[in-house]
């Protein structure tokens, strides 16, 4: 029987691992390092204060680990003003993550150091030279540079380490003291590679830009709205069927199966878990551009969530009452854990694309007036 407080700690850190990922939008680098941190130690607390098996802890450890790089992608969303190194990031994001898809499906190792976690290590980067740059700085050729020494120099090496020789640093120093010297040289390398990488960039600015604020929508006037809104709100001309619910679709359906292979007794199959996941994704589109045909528009994130959660509930408690009358059935506690990671991810992929959105409009804009301007 499992102890009391061995399950204290394991939930302990569970929930940690599910909270601490939300502070990324508003603080990206603290708190991706936290993630990161919380990452490294985890299996260590384990085997330190409790009795737990860690024989699925492979799959545990990459299943969440997903589940805060996909709200760091988001963040980029909100946050990023240089639109190629936000696609770069989203290229090495869903790269990652279909790479993690592949191993849960065959538990190859190999296929985590195929598909190397480039995307965390590079955000890091970008959220770095923030702190004393406008990222603006960063050119095609920097980014690009800065991407495949992270490839290269740090994460082939690491995921070699972890996942395929499955090797201990710990131990690794214990065994032999003088091996720290070996890490402390790379570590000295690295940072010379930092530096190689930043020492043209143009003087840095005082202070230091830890929080991140949103591109803020200018404001507008609303249809039927006496005032202007200055909160990120759906266009109700776009279209319905668009590259964005694709996107929707794509990123939950694969963090979905992923977590399909973590939680126990799921009855349904990465197929119907996928179908299952589009239907109520467009059931949830559907509904927030019906409200913005009619003038209503979410202010508040956490009211949207919650009112879509409840939305997604009532979906959930009707295919439970139904499905039995057809012979079949659901996991009702993995089916509500899968929702509300589906209407958190969703919520928060709404109201930063949004913002994105305008960013990249604006962009454009101001590279016609420029374009303009040397015409004349």
């Amino acid at each position: 029987m499992v102890d009391t407080s061995d399950m204290l700690v394991f939930w302990a850190v569970v929930i940690a691992r599910f909270l601490i990922p939300l502070t990324i939008p508003r603080y990206p680098l603290p708190g991706v390092l936290a993630c990161l941190i919380l990452d490294g130690i985890d299996q260590t607390i384990f085997q330190l204060f409790t009795n737990l098996p860690l024989e699925g802890y492979q799959s545990y450890d990459k299943s969440l680990d997903i589940y805060y790089l996909t709200i760091t992608y988001l963040s980029t969303l909100r946050n990023w003003s240089n639109l190629y190194a936000f696609k770069l990031d989203r290229f090495l994001f869903y790269y990652r993550l279909v790479g993690v898809a592949i191993f849960e499906f065959t538990q190859l190792r190999s296929m985590l150091l195929v598909f190397p976690n480039t995307f965390e290590y590079f955000f890091i980067f970008y959220e770095a030279i923030r702190l004393k740059w406008d990222p603006e700085v960063l050119t095609k050729s920097k980014l690009i540079t800065a991407a495949a020494l992270i490839w290269v120099f740090i994460k082939i090496p690491q995921e070699y380490w972890i996942h395929v020789a499955q090797l201990d640093t710990t131990d690794w120093i214990r065994a032999n003291p003088s091996n720290a010297f070996i890490l402390i040289a790379y570590a000295i390398f690295l940072l010379g590679m930092a530096w190689w990488l930043v020492r043209d960039l143009p003087p840095m600015r005082p202070g230091l830009e830890i929080s991140a604020d949103p591109f803020q929508p200018a404001s507008e006037k609303l249809p039927g709205k006496k005032t202007k809104i200055n909160f990120p709100v759906i266009d109700s001309s776009e279209r319905f069927f668009n590259n964005a619910l694709v996107e929707k679709i794509l990123l939950v359906s694969l963090l979905g199966i992923i977590f399909a292979q973590v939680l126990p007794d799921v009855r349904s199959s990465n197929f119907q878990l996928a179908i299952g996941t589009a239907i109520i994704i467009i059931i949830n589109t559907a509904l927030s551009h019906w409200l913005a045909r009619r003038g209503t528009h979410w202010k508040s994130i956490i009211r949207e969530f919650i009112v879509m959660s409840l939305v997604n509930l009532g979906i959930v408690l009707a295919f439970d009452f139904l499905l039995p009358r057809y012979n079949g059935s659901i996991n009702l506690f993995n089916t509500l854990f899968f929702i509300l990671l589906l209407t958190l991810n969703v919520t928060l992929y709404d109201r930063y694309r949004v913002l994105h959105a305008r960013n990249n409009n604006n962009n454009n804009n101001n590279n016609n007036n420029n374009n303009n301007n040397k015409g004349s």
